[in-house]
């Protein structure tokens, strides 16, 4: 079904050219009715990389979301990289509603955006990146016809976020992890530019004067495709 406010979808890396390791990961994923929201993260790790370097980096989150923390697999749906590339996280298909492991008790009918790095006070957040971030949240939530500048209501899957089970809460569209879950992830510079990611999102769809116009999500992937670590 196509939406009248429908965005583009952004360029992503598929978890075939970071050549993620289907043997490691549960056979079948979960899917969700739709998604009505997106929950914005940070990787924790350094953010003097080189992008070229960063299919080593998702193959390092996979192991150790994957095996230590025994999620069945990436916990993101998505990653994003401070050169604006995207790539694919949890597998299941990038248009469709995969339930991932990012947001204890708001996993469903949601999709998590880790941006990689760490993004704690006085941190730039990388423009190429905060663009990527806003192009994938206005198509990801296009998808179900969402504004990401409005408000939704989710329900509490569990007891580990900040609601009890079966508690309904409010939200942004495109909110920080730590709205759902005693977390300071992603980081206070990050949080603070989410107003301004919302306001990209809502542009890309089309949603106010001017749609679009300035916003584009480089895409630096040559290197991807050429093996290495």
């Amino acid at each position: 079904m196509t939406f009248p406010r429908a965005a583009r979808r952004p360029a992503i890396v598929s978890r075939a050219q970071w050549r993620a390791d289907e043997t490691q990961r549960d056979a079948h994923a979960h899917y969700a009715g739709g998604v009505t929201a997106i929950f914005i993260h940070h990787t924790d790790t350094p953010n003097d990389y080189n992008c070229a370097d960063v299919p080593l980096t998702l193959r390092n989150l996979y192991a150790g979301q994957t095996h230590d923390r025994h999620w069945g697999d990436l916990g993101y749906n998505f990653l994003v990289d401070r050169c604006g590339n995207i790539y694919e996280g949890r597998a299941g298909g990038v248009d469709r509603p995969v339930v991932g492991s990012h947001t204890q008790g708001f996993n469903r009918g949601t999709a998590g955006i880790a941006a990689i790095g760490t993004f704690g006070r006085g941190t730039a957040v990388p423009t190429p990146m905060e663009r990527a971030i806003a192009a994938l949240a206005a198509w990801k939530l296009g998808l179900g016809g969402v504004d990401p500048r409005s408000r939704v209501r989710l329900t509490s899957t569990n007891d580990k976020s900040r609601y009890a089970k079966g508690t309904s809460a409010e939200f942004n569209a495109v909110s920080g992890h730590r709205d759902g879950t005693e977390t300071d992830c992603p980081g206070d510079a990050l949080f603070a530019r989410l107003p301004a990611i919302r306001d990209m999102a809502a542009d890309l769809q089309g949603r106010s004067a001017g749609a679009s116009s300035g916003i584009g999500v480089p895409v630096t992937l040559q290197s991807l495709h050429q093996g290495g670590n």
